[in-house]
């Protein structure tokens, strides 16, 4: 997924890494909403803080699509 194919008000997932904690990290939920001091940009929600969004930002559309991915940066299968 694109930042260009994204509007104000859409949901995306992202792997989003704990900053205290390198070795950890989650698949959430954020919203895309508008930049809160340029209007003509947009921002992820997510948090409860606002977060540029940048072309090179893993987004994805669903859950399943950012689990992909997740499972093979994290190799999931390894440690079952």
């Amino acid at each position: 997924m694109e930042k260009k194919d994204l509007k104000a008000g859409d949901k995306i997932f992202v792997i989003y890494r704990n900053p205290h904690a390198a070795n950890v990290a989650h698949i959430k939920e954020a919203e895309v909403v508008q930049h809160p001091s340029d209007e003509d940009d947009l921002a992820m929600f997510l948090y409860d803080s606002y977060h540029l969004l940048t072309e090179d930002d893993a987004i994805f559309g669903s859950y399943e699509e950012a689990e992909v991915l997740y499972n093979e940066l994290f190799d999931i299968e390894q440690y079952q």
